[in-house]
C-alpha cells in the first residue's frame, strides 16, 4: 500500500500545473487512498513563523484549518501544528481531547498525527492527518505517513521550482521585447504588435495609425551636453510616448537611436493627428535643455503620422512607409511639429 500511495503521490506532483494543484492532488489522493477522516498539508511562510497558506481533502466538513485562503496567517505558537513546527517532530494525539494544544476542527476527530515536512533541513510546513478513530494511528501508520511527508516534500520543492524556472522564463521574455535603455518596447516587439495589430484591424475593417516620432538635433544635443544628457532626454521621450500611447490604447517602441514609434489601433488619420499634437505639446512643455538646437531652446520633436485602412494584399510595410515620408515633410519644412504621410499603392505582401 505505501509503495503504491508514494507512486500516485509521485503522480500528483508531477502532473499538477502549479503548487496549489500539485498540494490539492496530494492530499485528494491521501484521503482516497487511507483510511483517514481528513488528510491537510498547511505550509509556512518564508520566515518560518506564520502558517499562511492550507489545502485538504476529505469526509469531513472542516472550519478552515491555519492557513486556509482567506484566513489570517497562523502563529506557530499556536496549536498543535505549531508545536510540531517549534520543535521540529512528528505529534501523534491519540486523544485530541487530552491535548492542551489542539484546536478543535470538527466534533468527530478523535485522534491525530502531524508530521514535518522538511526539504533539506528547512522546515516548509506539516502534513496534517485526522482520523474519528482513537487508535487509528498505530506505530505502523505513523512509517508510512512518515514517508509519505519526505515525499510531499520533494514534490513541494518540486513546484516551487517549477514555479521560480516559470517566473524566470517570464522575465527573460519580457526583457527580450523591451528597451534596455528606455524600458519601453523594443523594434523586435513593435514589429510583432504591427503584425497582430495589422491583421486585426483587417479583420474588423478598421484603421490602423502610426506615429514615428523623432528628436530634433539630437546629435547636436549630445555633442553640446553629453551622452547622459541625451539618454536622459530619450528616457523622457520615451515615457510620453507611453503615456500617449496608454491613453489610446496603442504600443510604444523604441523605433531605433532617437526615434519612438507609436502604434494606436482603431485611429483614422485625424485622430492620430490630435494625438501626435498631444505628444508633441507634452514634449515641449517638459523644457529639456537644448542649448545647441536650430529650432528651440528646448528638445522639440518631428512627427509623422500615417492611418490606413488593412486589406488583403497590403503590407505593413507601407503603413511604416507612409509614416516616414510624413516624418521627412515634418523635418524638410521646419521641425517641432506634425505632418502626414499617405499609403500611395496596395502592392503585395512579400
Amino acid at each position: 500500500m505505501l509503495t503504491e500511495i508514494l507512486a500516485q503521490v509521485s503522480r500528483a506532483a508531477l502532473q499538477g500545473e502549479g503548487r496549489d494543484e500539485v498540494l490539492q492532488g496530494i492530499v485528494d489522493c491521501l484521503a482516497t487512498r487511507l483510511p483517514v477522516a481528513l488528510a491537510s498539508i498547511i505550509l509556512l511562510d518564508e520566515e518560518g513563523t506564520h502558517f499562511v497558506h492550507a489545502v485538504w481533502s476529505g469526509v469531513l466538513e472542516l472550519d478552515a484549518p491555519a492557513g486556509a485562503p482567506g484566513s489570517e496567517p497562523w502563529p506557530i505558537t499556536k496549536g498543535a501544528a505549531g508545536r510540531c513546527v517549534r520543535t521540529g517532530r512528528a505529534q501523534l494525539l491519540t486523544d485530541v481531547d487530552g491535548d492542551p494544544d489542539y484546536v478543535p476542527g470538527h466534533d468527530s476527530v478523535r485522534s491525530e498525527y502531524l508530521v514535518p515536512i522538511r526539504h533539506r533541513g528547512r522546515l516548509l510546513g506539516v502534513l496534517n492527518l485526522e482520523s474519528t478513530e482513537r487508535d487509528f494511528f498505530s506505530p505502523q501508520a505513523c512509517l508510512v505517513f512518515d514517508a509519505v511527508a519526505a515525499q510531499v516534500a520533494g514534490a513541494i520543492h518540486l513546484a516551487r521550482v517549477v514555479h521560480e524556472l516559470e517566473l524566470a522564463n517570464r522575465a527573460l521574455r519580457e526583457s527580450s521585447m523591451r528597451d534596455g535603455l528606455t524600458g519601453i518596447a523594443n523594434r523586435r516587439s513593435f514589429d510583432q504588435r504591427l503584425a497582430e495589430d495589422w491583421d486585426c484591424m483587417g479583420r474588423e475593417a478598421r484603421p490602423l495609425a502610426l506615429l514615428l516620432v523623432d528628436a530634433d538635433c539630437f546629435k547636436e544635443l549630445n555633442d553640446s551636453l553629453g551622452h547622459q544628457h541625451g539618454d536622459e532626454c530619450l528616457r523622457e521621450l520615451a515615457r510620453i510616448c507611453a503615456n500617449v500611447a496608454e491613453r489610446n490604447r496603442g504600443l510604444a517602441a523604441r523605433y531605433g537611436g532617437e526615434e519612438m514609434a507609436v502604434l494606436l489601433p482603431r485611429h483614422d488619420l485625424d485622430r492620430a493627428r490630435a494625438a501626435a499634437e498631444d505628444l508633441r505639446r507634452e514634449v515641449l512643455a517638459q523644457a529639456l535643455a537644448h542649448p545647441a538646437s536650430r529650432v528651440a531652446r528646448h528638445v522639440t520633436v518631428s512627427i509623422g503620422v500615417a492611418a490606413v485602412v488593412p486589406a488583403p494584399g497590403m503590407s505593413p510595410h507601407l503603413l511604416v512607409s507612409a509614416a516616414d515620408r510624413g516624418l521627412y515633410l515634418a523635418k524638410a519644412s521646419g521641425r517641432n511639429r506634425v505632418r502626414a504621410g499617405y499609403v500611395r499603392s496596395r502592392t503585395r505582401a512579400g
